[in-house]
């Protein structure tokens, strides 16, 4: 009797621990805020006036899309973020999603995502979705991270193509504009990321991930963030000169860059103790908040734009 039973239980299906504040993690949610963020900023500036359940539908599509490249990402890195403090707490790690249901999770979220978005929107969209997706997924976290500590550099280009996907959405092609947003973000990949990896080194190095840092040294990775660091601000600050955007634009991105490049000085000047954490957490902090700022002051250049005949 007790053998059957024992074999009953063996048998039976594993019921999932999983709620939806679990499954609400595995989008990366933090990371998906920056992808409509910079998206609709895409989807704004756009010359083109887009209905706003079409532009509500894009914004929602690219997000859907970030989260199941969130989600494929998890699960296919699910042995690694065991190992790392920063993401043993996730919820593949943790053991409360198995990692068939991530990816199940994963994949649906990405087929809906990329076949709403062409359908309802138009396909030159939903085929920049497709391969944002596939670029996050197969390229950088299955073929790169793992094997070069370019990795971020190369696979920055997935982060940085929402505000172009979005663009699509709304003229259904390309153009300089979107282009440029896509550097913006591609040049700041590098200097915010190798931040955080300089300080979290010890996470990357037992996880066997061959961040920057893991495999050329602090010293290196230093210099790398400032050389990066300079190129991001010379690359923001040129579409102003060109005419692309405002003189609003250029004198936030001017003052923004020059406290970006302040800090990575201070991060290449200060490499030990207490004061060299401080000035690498000070960087990425700034960072973020430096496109953010750089993002929303086009934002609001469009919304001045749209308001100012309805006051004059």
């Amino acid at each position: 009797m007790s053998v059957v039973d024992h074999t009953s239980i063996e048998l039976s299906p594993r019921i999932s621990e999983a709620e939806v504040a679990d499954y609400v993690a595995l989008l990366k949610p933090r990371v998906m805020s920056l992808v409509v963020f910079t998206a609709l900023v895409g989807l704004m500036i756009a010359p083109i006036h887009v209905h706003p359940v079409l532009a509500f539908t894009s914004i929602l599509c690219i997000a859907v899309g970030a989260g199941a490249s969130g989600a494929l990402n998890m699960w296919y890195e699910a042995d690694i973020d065991a190992l790392m403090s920063r993401t043993a707490n996730r919820p593949i790690p943790r053991g409360r999603i198995a990692p068939g249901e991530a990816a199940a999770f994963g994949m649906t979220l990405a087929f809906f995502s990329v076949m709403t978005l062409g359908i309802l929107v138009n396909w030159v969209a939903g085929a920049l979705l497709a391969f944002t997706i596939f670029f996050y997924v197969v390229i950088y976290t299955v073929a790169l991270k793992r094997w070069t500590a370019q990795n971020i550099v190369i696979g920055g280009a997935a982060g940085a193509l929402p505000p172009v996907v979005a663009w699509a959405a709304a003229t259904g092609s390309l153009s300089v504009e979107p282009v440029l947003l896509f550097l913006i973000i591609f040049f700041w990949t590098p200097p915010h990321f190798w931040a955080l990896a300089l300080f979290r080194s010890d996470d990357y190095a037992r996880a066997g991930v061959p961040m920057l840092p893991v495999t050329a040294g602090p010293d290196v990775t230093r210099l790398q963030i400032l050389l990066y660091t300079i190129v991001l601000v010379a690359v923001a600050l040129a579409p102003w000169p060109l005419g692309y955007f405002d003189a609003v634009y250029g004198v936030v991105s001017l003052l923004l860059g020059g406290g970006m490049l302040w800090l990575s000085i201070d991060v290449y000047r200060l490499r030990e103790g207490r004061e060299a954490n401080r000035a690498t957490r000070r960087l990425f902090a700034f960072s973020i908040l430096y496109l953010f700022a750089l993002f929303a002051t086009l934002l609001l250049e469009v919304v001045a734009r749209g308001i100012a005949p309805l006051i004059w």
